[in-house]
C-alpha cells in the first residue's frame, strides 16, 4: 500500500490504479464479518435488498411476508462491534402493506426520500420514506416479478415493470401514469434492468428463454435478441434465438455497461458483449438454479478483475467475470440464498436469505495485514508480489485519462 501511494504522489501510477487494487483486494477476500450484524426484523424469507446509491448508509429489504424494513448502516456508536439498527418497518399492522411476498425493492436513484417496492399481490408502491405511506400505488394483471428504475437516466423516469403479463410495461414517475408497452417476449418477465451506460437501452429476461434489448426510442422498441450460438447453425431449432435452454431469470450489467450476465435455469451464466450482443462463451460451470423466481446476484465495482457473486443454495459462489474461474465460496446462510448485494465504496456484500437473516461480508482483515506486508518487502525481493499488485494495476477496460 505505501508503493501504491509512493507511486500515486510520483506520478508512475494512473490516478485510479489504487482504488482500483484496494477495491479489487477487498472484493476477493471478503468473509462474514465478525464485527457487524443486522438486526431481524422481517418474520420471513429475504427476497431482495438495495443500498441507497447516494451515500450507501440506508439498506431496504422485502420479505416472503409482505414486510419492508430499512436499516441504518452507519455506525455511530464509535465501537468495533456493532448491530446495524432498524430505523423502521412497514409491517403487518400497517394498512399500506403487500398483502404477499415482496420480491423486488429499490431506492429513488438521486434521493433516498422514495423507494419502490412490487409484489406477487399485483402490485408496485411508490413510498415515501419519511411517512411510509404510498405515493402512487400500480396495479397489474399477475403478479410482479421485477422492477428497475435507470441509474443514469436525466432524459426520463421511466420504471421498467417485468410480470406475469407477458408485455413489459414503462411507468413514468412524474406523470403517474403508463407510458409505453414493449412487446416481444411470448411468457412471462422475470427480470429486467436499464443499462448503466445507455439510459434508453433496457434488457429482459423471460420464461420463453429469451433475453432481448430494447430502445425506448425506437417505434418497433425490440434492439436485438441475443442468440447463445451467436447466428451459428445448431441442431436444435427450439434453440435458434433464445438466450438459455431454460427460463431466464437473472440479469445484471457489469459497472461499465459494456457486458452484461444472464442467468438461466438451464443451469449457465453467459456473459455478453452489449455492444454487438454476441456471446463470450466465457465457462463458469454448472451453478444449480432451479428458482421460479429472479435471482438477484451482483457483480463488483471498480475492481480488476471483475467479481461476480451468485448466489448457490445456501452459499454463495465468487467466479472471475471474464475468465469463469471460481475464486471462492461463501458459507454463512443455513439456508436458500435469494440476493445478495454488493457496497461500491468499500466492496462489502450484504445477502438476504431464506432463514430470515442478513449477512454482512467484509474485506478480510488479515489479508490487508498479509497484502501490505508484501507490499514493503517488494522493495526489497521484487520477486515477492501479491495478487492485488499482479492483476488489479492491469487495466484493460478503461485509460488512464478516466
Amino acid at each position: 500500500m505505501i508503493n501504491y501511494l509512493s507511486y500515486r504522489e510520483l506520478g508512475v501510477d494512473a490516478p485510479l490504479s489504487l482504488t482500483r487494487a484496494e477495491s479489487t483486494r477487498r472484493a476477493i477476500t471478503l468473509g462474514l464479518s465478525k464485527h457487524r450484524d443486522v438486526e431481524r426484523r422481517n418474520a420471513g424469507a429475504i427476497n431482495t435488498i438495495d443500498i441507497d446509491p447516494v451515500d450507501g448508509r440506508y439498506m431496504v429489504s422485502g420479505g416472503s411476508v409482505g414486510v419492508i424494513a430499512i436499516h441504518d448502516l452507519h455506525n455511530a456508536t464509535g465501537k468495533v462491534n456493532f448491530t446495524c439498527q432498524c430505523l423502521c418497518t412497514v409491517g403487518r399492522s400497517n394498512r399500506y402493506v403487500h398483502k404477499h411476498s415482496v420480491e423486488t425493492v429499490q431506492w429513488y436513484p438521486f434521493d433516498t426520500g422514495l423507494f419502490v417496492s412490487s409484489s406477487t399481490d399485483k402490485t408496485l408502491k411508490v413510498w415515501d420514506t419519511n411517512t411510509l405511506v404510498p405515493a402512487d400505488t400500480y396495479t397489474f394483471d399477475g403478479s410482479v416479478y421485477s422492477h428497475h428504475m435507470s441509474p443514469i437516466a436525466t432524459q426520463h423516469n421511466l420504471l421498467a415493470v417485468g410480470s406475469q403479463d407477458v408485455m413489459i410495461t414503462l411507468v413514468d414517475l412524474r406523470s403517474g401514469s403508463d407510458t409505453q408497452i414493449l412487446k416481444g417476449h411470448t411468457s412471462s418477465i422475470l427480470a429486467v434492468r436499464w443499462s448503466p451506460r445507455e439510459e434508453f437501452i433496457l434488457a429482459s429476461g423471460s420464461e420463453d428463454n429469451k433475453v432481448i434489448l430494447w430502445d425506448i426510442r425506437r417505434a418497433k422498441g425490440s434492439l436485438m435478441v441475443l442468440d447463445q450460438h451467436n447466428g451459428a447453425p445448431t441442431a436444435s431449432p427450439e434453440s435458434v434465438n433464445t438466450a438459455h435452454n431454460g427460463h431466464v431469470n437473472g440479469i445484471a450489467f457489469t459497472p461499465d455497461g459494456l457486458h452484461m450476465l444472464t442467468f438461466g435455469t438451464d443451469n449457465r451464466l453467459r456473459l455478453w458483449n452489449t455492444s454487438n450482443g454476441k456471446n463470450t462463451f466465457v465457462n463458469y460451470g454448472k451453478i444449480d438454479n432451479d428458482s421460479r423466481k429472479e435471482v438477484k446476484f451482483a457483480i463488483s465495482h471498480y475492481t480488476n478483475p471483475g467479481v461476480v457473486y451468485i448466489p448457490q443454495d445456501a452459499d454463495i459462489d465468487i467466479f472471475d467475470l471474464f475468465n469463469g474461474e471460481k475464486m471462492n465460496t461463501l458459507r454463512g446462510h443455513y439456508n436458500q440464498v435469494n440476493c445478495c448485494v454488493t457496497e461500491p465504496y468499500y466492496q462489502d456484500m450484504y445477502s438476504g436469505s431464506n432463514d430470515r437473516n442478513i449477512l454482512i461480508w467484509t474485506a478480510d482483515v488479515r489479508g490487508e495485514m498479509v497484502y501490505e506486508e508484501d507490499t514493503r518487502s517488494s522493495s526489497k525481493n521484487t520477486a515477492r508480489t501479491s495478487f492485488t499488485s499482479r492483476v488489479a494495476t492491469n487495466d484493460a477496460w478503461s485509460s488512464d485519462e478516466d
